[in-house]
């Protein structure tokens, strides 16, 4: 009996000792777990940065997909612009494809039709744009197109005269396009001299503003980063940073409240944008203003919930029929921005459509609810994240994000950023910036009813006991 119960208080104290050695074996392997997955819980490729001795930047998240978008980024646009070469910026791009020193135009195209490749390009006030679409074994080749493009336009007389003509029906279609002819008018923008343009301020255009330290050669797919670092030291090494003249820089931007408009009673519908003064990328204010403009949200007629829609003005414009579409905007630049509202709106119904606004606007500045804010954070995440769904959009993320920011901002970071705003930072961030500020008006078509300057200019605060 002795020996059965000795046995037994054996078995037992082998028993505990297996079970710690179990678990202290469980929690080693759950930490070395957990360490392991640490750097992979993003589950997002990292952006890795190269500069060169150059100054090239070469930027690169390498999905190991079977296509690619490769693309030279270059910080110069139509802000860099003066009275003498204004739409040079826009000129120089659509001359890039009129052939190179090595290849004409005939030839440039058969060999991206070869590759089943795309080609395109744009510019913005503050960018010029040349990327390609191509399969990931081609990426070398589309970088050799694009390094030859960007250093060997061969701007011949006879391809700027016939593409003069070409741009110049292009702003024809631009004009006959109200919501961007009322946004120039928000700009301010001054008229193109795309007639007077010659060779030589398109030559020196070139070389005054496509620089090394400007450029950023990016590439999302199947693209590696260290292969793309040797291709860009191969086709690129023509770019130095040496200016003939002086070093271009923004010329100093005033937003100032004023309003423009363009009376045409011919015209079926009016177009109008309300802005005031927003802040530039790299502004902690940013993303705050984002999340505002989010809060006004957008609205067309078409959609046929528009009652049911979370948003205080898209309810408020469906129930009274006050426009036929609106839509926020909060438009970044270097140093400055534009932040408002473009609504399109039949001309008895303006006064009301600017009322609305107005009461909203004040809204946000004052009584805006914790509901509606992290609403507003979970719609402007979501639309981020889903913007970033091809390699194009990825790979103009990071050529952007690098010329405005220096570095790229990881979608994680971009999401911690935007779950910390609270509904206290909006309201006080729409204080800054609306309460009682001095807004800019365009507008284009029958305008009459429009209210006076001076009188939206006192609804941009309330008086409060």
């Amino acid at each position: 009996m002795a020996s059965i119960l000795k046995l037994s208080q054996s078995v037992a104290k082998l028993s505990k000792k297996g079970n710690v050695i179990k678990a202290c074996k469980n929690l080693r392997n759950a930490s070395t777990a957990q360490a392991e997955a640490q750097p992979t819980l993003l589950n997002v490729p990292p952006t890795k940065v190269t500069t060169l001795n150059s100054g090239i930047r070469v930027a690169t998240e390498d999905w190991g997909s079977q296509t690619a978008t490769v693309g030279i980024w270059i910080d110069a646009g139509s802000r860099y612009e003066n009275s003498k070469n204004n739409g040079v910026a826009h000129f120089m791009e659509h001359m890039a494809f009129k052939g190179t020193c090595k290849r004409t135009q005939s030839q440039l195209e058969i060999e991206i039709e070869d590759l089943g490749a795309q080609l395109n390009a744009y510019t913005s006030r503050e960018q010029t744009v040349y990327y390609s679409k191509c399969l990931a074994k081609d990426v070398p080749k589309a970088i050799e197109i694009l390094g030859d493009i960007v250093q060997d336009a061969k701007l011949g007389e006879a391809e700027i005269e016939r593409e003069r003509g070409v741009i110049l029906r292009e702003m024809q279609e631009v004009e006959s396009n109200l919501q961007e002819v009322v946004f120039d008018h928000l700009h301010a923008v001054p008229l193109s001299t795309f007639d007077l343009l010659t060779q030589r301020d398109l030559r020196n255009y070139l070389d005054n503003h496509y620089k090394a330290s400007r450029v950023v050669v990016a590439g999302a797919g199947g693209v590696c980063h260290e292969e793309l670092v040797k291709l860009v030291e191969c086709n690129l090494n023509k770019l130095n940073n040496n200016y003939p003249g002086e070093i271009p820089r923004l010329s100093p931007c005033r937003f100032s409240g004023s309003e423009i408009r363009v009376r045409d009673d011919s015209l079926p519908l009016a177009h109008i944008a309300i802005a005031v003064e927003g802040a530039g990328w790299t502004d902690p204010d940013t993303l705050t203003l984002m999340v505002a403009s989010t809060l006004l949200g957008a609205w067309d007629r078409s959609q046929a919930s528009g009652k049911q829609n979370a948003t205080t003005l898209a309810r408020a414009s469906a129930e009274g029929d006050l426009c036929h579409s609106y839509q926020s905007f909060s438009t970044c630049y270097k140093d400055t921005g534009l932040w408002g509202i473009y609504f399109v709106s039949d001309p008895l119904k303006i006064e009301d459509m600017v009322y609305n606004i107005q009461q909203e606007l004040m809204r946000l500045c004052t009584s805006i609810t914790d509901g509606e804010v992290e609403r507003a954070k979970a719609l402007l995440t979501a639309n981020t994240l889903l913007q970033l769904d091809t390699t194009t959009a990825v790979c103009e993320d990071i050529g952007r994000q690098l010329l405005c920011y220096g570095r790229r901002l990881p979608p994680h970071e971009l999401t911690h950023r935007i779950n910390s705003i609270t509904a206290q930072n909006v309201r006080d961030v729409c204080y800054k910036y609306i309460y009682d500020r001095c807004p800019a008006i365009a507008a284009v078509g029958p305008v009459e009813q429009l209210p006076d300057y001076n009188r939206i200019r006192s609804s941009m605060y309330w008086l409060r006991v």
